[in-house]
């Protein structure tokens, strides 16, 4: 019954009582030692810090670039176009109401992967050169936004 549950025997600690007497074995000092920097409040290194000496991360070779600039595009084939009914309009928006994309990203590309059955005019940020003829081939209309 649920107000019968418990938790699993030692699987909950109870907290550690700081300064709380001789007695305790966390008394005085707290379990911090005498002085130092680990002693004062805030006290400690931050993380990476190797005494003086040169960290672990400034010694590793640095490799590559990272492009702040980079544009990711969701990718849409014209496989997937093909679940959409004969002249309707996909645009960005109906591919993420049908599921067929799950973000947009920095915009929708189409791509050339498969065969289009039907004359859809499909509005995307970008295309394939292969999606572009396979589109107007089936007697559709591309459009860029």
């Amino acid at each position: 019954m649920l107000h019968e549950l418990q938790p699993t025997p030692g699987s909950r600690h109870a907290r550690k009582r700081l300064g709380r007497g001789p007695g305790s074995g966390t008394g005085k000092t707290s379990g911090k030692g005498h002085k130092g920097q680990n002693a004062r409040s805030g006290g400690g290194v931050r993380p990476g810090f190797e005494g003086g000496q040169l960290p672990l991360f400034q010694r590793l070779p640095k490799r590559g670039f990272k492009n702040i600039n980079r544009k990711d595009y969701a990718i849409v084939n014209l496989d997937d176009l093909n679940a959409f009914a004969a002249s309707d309009v996909v645009t960005p928006e109906t591919l993420l109401g049908r599921n067929v994309i799950k973000k947009q990203l920095s915009g929708v590309k189409v791509l050339g992967n498969g065969q289009l059955d039907k004359a859809l005019t499909v509005k995307a940020h970008k295309f394939s050169k292969s999606a572009e003829e396979a589109i107007k081939k089936a007697g559709g209309t591309v459009e860029v936004i």
